[in-house]
């Protein structure tokens, strides 16, 4: 039952004390802001990375051909494995554990780009041949138009999808790209679709400058034969990337006559144990954050019990009238841990609302870049903050109130 004498009371006290009121506080305030400020921060973090990942699938994996390293079957070490379509057709009838398979080929090298032209513009990007399966591994959004289908494979049709940063370089802004021809080192293509992709920051930028032609037409129009770059490929939900990763290998060194143990002459990229690795830096920061958050509370918290000792003890005299008129002990004890949780309640809320606040301006004034995203706080957190302020409040006043409780009336009559 709510008493209004009893809270008067408290609020007069803490009146009557207020640097010490105020200095009590603070310490619950830093520990709750500093709680807070961690967490928001470690989400940003966290969703920040997540987005810069989220181009592709996380269960994907990449595997390509590099050189040998080890002899094996009358074969010197050091020559290039090449790649080809029967390699494609080996892996995806035999390897069990593959969704979605895409080879893929990039004209020129690694990271390389191509003048590409229209009319008088002319841009460089990287021209990858893709198969439609791709969407699936590298996921995109669609502007306009479509992906490579699987007609466009069949028929070796002549189209390519552009990125964003590629329609911005050769066509005006607003102009319709769909329909349109691109020239790429002599060869014209039909625009059928623009991309933007889900990568932020700098991956985001790279990927915006590709242009995706069908993966029969590369090979065609510009004299690859049947030779493939690298497979990207991803696993089915009840299956280890992992064990694709490594079927994957294992099938390419039997065909290509390769040392079973030469792990030199083939590349791989698994991205599942990439995210794992991140999911286990991310888990144990978010400990750090909470430890570190709530050992600073409990040291303000052992402020508040440590002052309301204090007040228990300039008190006594005032206990003991009280329990010599009739007071009984849970009265006693309903009051200090009543003026503890106040003070820890109080102070609480004021450093959940100036640790949002914070989060909130860093959020408007920084903006958000390829690793920090807007610092943000979940709702959960912000009512677990709150049940903890509580019980803070009232495990800090626990030790001060059975003191008071065991006051005697006549010794109390007596203390000075």
């Amino acid at each position: 039952m709510f008493d209004s004498d009893k809270w008067q009371e408290i609020i007069a006290t803490l009146r009557k004390n207020k640097l010490r009121t105020f200095l009590t506080m603070c310490g619950v305030f830093w520990g709750i802001f500093m709680l807070i400020v961690m967490v928001g921060f470690g989400n940003g973090l966290f969703q920040g990375v997540s987005k810069t990942a989220s181009g592709f699938a996380v269960n994907s994996v990449y595997v390509w051909s590099q050189r040998t390293s080890m002899p094996y079957q009358g074969m010197q070490p050091g020559r290039r494995v090449p790649l080809t379509n029967e390699d494609v057709e080996a892996v995806g009838r035999q390897v069990e554990q593959i969704e979605y398979m895409a080879p893929r080929m990039q004209l020129g090298g690694w990271r390389d780009g191509n003048n590409v032209t229209r009319s008088e513009k002319t841009g460089n990007f990287s021209v990858m041949g893709d198969l439609p399966a791709f969407k699936f591994i590298q996921p995109m959004n669609m502007q306009m138009g479509r992906f490579i289908n699987d007609i466009d494979i069949e028929q070796h049709r002549k189209i390519a999808v552009i990125g964003e940063a590629t329609y911005e370089v050769l066509f005006e802004p607003g102009e319709d790209p769909i329909g349109e021809h691109i020239k790429i080192r002599g060869v014209y293509f039909q625009v059928v679709g623009m991309f933007k992709p889900m990568q932020s920051g700098e991956r985001g930028e790279r990927a915006s400058q590709t242009i995706f032609i069908p993966f029969t037409t590369f090979q065609r129009a510009f004299n690859q034969g049947n030779r493939i770059g690298w497979f990207s490929m991803t696993a089915k939900p009840d299956a280890s990337a992992e064990v694709l990763e490594q079927e994957v290998r294992r099938i390419l060194a039997e065909r290509h006559k390769v040392h079973p143990d030469d792990r030199a002459a083939f590349g791989s990229f698994n991205a599942a144990e990439e995210f794992g690795k991140w999911q286990m830096v991310f888990l144990a920061i978010e400990v750090l954050i909470w430890f570190v958050g709530i050992a600073t509370l409990l040291a303000g918290v052992l402020g508040v019990s440590n002052i309301m000792l204090i007040v228990v003890k300039e008190r006594t005299k005032e206990i003991g009238i009280r329990k010599a008129l009739g007071a009984t002990p849970r009265s006693i004890v309903s009051l200090v841990i009543q003026e503890s949780i106040t003070i820890t309640t109080v102070a609480g809320y004021l450093g959940l609302v100036a640790g949002v606040g914070v989060l909130e301006l860093y959020g408007a004034l920084a903006g958000e870049n390829e690793i920090l995203a807007p610092p943000t706080i979940e709702f959960e957190v912000a009512i677990i903050a709150t049940v903890v302020l509580i019980v803070s409040g009232a495990i800090a006043g626990i030790i001060p109130a059975r003191q008071a409780a065991r006051v005697k009336p006549v010794e109390a009559l007596r203390a000075e």
